[in-house]
């Protein structure tokens, strides 16, 4: 997770302008140099002058990273990289998926704490031994689960940029030119990152499920034992498909358009971006979407959402040149060209080291 500086502000280690990277979304500082800066600035160095560096053990994974659509310099600092353990099998197995391991972590972070919020408010619900004589929690303590495993996750997962979401995934890769080689293994492990979370929860909770249901029964809303509102969310009885999705789709555009916001430093006002509080106003934000919208990762509308509420950024307010909207023709004449603006793209990538 990058640490937010000024595009000319020298870096405090190396003492050299830093390179921003347009893909990070977070920004955590580290004891040294953020290790995203880290990599890009060993991207740009000449060729290693010591026989140390010849024996780092990310060179080793250079190419396998490429191929993933990961920056070639895993983001771990020197002297980690040279030491002795990392030649070990496992150890380059973890260079060359870190991120998306980071992604794994992080998405499970986040469900266990989203899924085990609701779980207990609702595995809970009449309990007249609980404080308050109705159970160990409300609405409000599900938004307080969510948020925190936002926040929590993002910590977790800095090294990869900490999306955390598909359609925050996707949205990036058309819109801040994410590798579109990094979609499917950051797909591949948010999603089994939620899968898992969601097994654990079950596993903590299964007598309380089987209580509510009765063993071996499993029910979905609006039946009254119902528990699969727990893994996912189902609409009210008198709802329809259209303003279920229109919900979806304005919570998720609230979603990106804030998270380009609090990224965006060239949006200065009276702050420069969010800097190293960006976990915690996203803490808000999700507590802020959760109470009023009470939203949470159905699978069409975030995507379409996210999208839009990126789009909207970006024509209104961004004006880095890393935007496909801020193109000739708004991007759309890549549109008419789509394999010379593919080549085109990943020229640039290896060119400034992404990949």
């Amino acid at each position: 997770m990058d640490a937010i500086r000024s595009r000319s502000e020298p870096d405090s280690i190396t003492g050299r302008s830093t390179k921003e990277d347009p893909m990070a979304l977070n920004a955590i500082p580290t004891a040294r140099a953020s290790h995203d800066e880290y990599a890009a600035n060993q991207d740009g160095e000449a060729a290693p002058s010591s026989s140390l560096e010849l024996h780092k053990t990310t060179s080793d994974m250079r190419t396998t990273r490429s191929r993933l659509g990961l920056q070639p310099q895993a983001p771990i600092v020197e002297e980690h990289d040279l030491a002795e353990q990392q030649d070990w099998w496992w150890a380059k197995v973890r260079i060359a998926l870190r991120e998306p391991f980071a992604e794994f972590f992080g998405t499970m972070i986040l469900v266990l704490f989203g899924d085990g919020a609701v779980a207990q408010v609702l595995l809970s619900t009449g309990q007249k031994s609980a404080p308050g004589g109705n159970g160990f929690g409300n609405y409000q303590s599900i938004n307080w689960g969510w948020a925190l495993g936002v926040m929590l996750g993002i910590y977790v997962a800095g090294d990869s940029g900490a999306y955390l979401n598909p359609a925050i995934t996707f949205t990036n890769c058309v819109l801040r030119k994410l590798p579109w080689r990094r979609f499917p293994i950051y797909l591949l492990a948010q999603f089994l990152g939620g899968f898992v979370a969601s097994g654990i929860i079950y596993g903590n909770y299964i007598d309380g499920i089987n209580k509510v249901e009765g063993p071996g029964l499993r029910t979905v809303p609006p039946s009254p034992t119902a528990t699969a509102g727990i893994f996912c969310t189902y609409p009210q009885a008198f709802d329809t498909t259209s303003p279920q999705f229109a919900d979806e789709f304005l919570a998720s555009a609230i979603l990106m358009f804030v998270i380009y916001a609090l990224k965006d430093d060239s949006n200065k006002g009276q702050f420069s971006a969010s800097g190293a509080w960006f976990p915690l106003a996203m803490f808000f934000l999700i507590f802020g979407i959760g109470a009023c919208f009470n939203f949470w990762v159905p699978i069409v509308a975030p995507f379409c959402g996210c999208l839009f509420g990126g789009i909207l950024y970006d024509v209104f307010l961004y004006t880095g040149p890393d935007s496909l909207v801020n193109q000739p023709w708004f991007g759309l004449k890549d549109l008419a060209r789509p394999k010379a603006a593919i080549l085109e793209r990943m020229e640039k990538h290896q060119a400034e080291g992404l990949v």
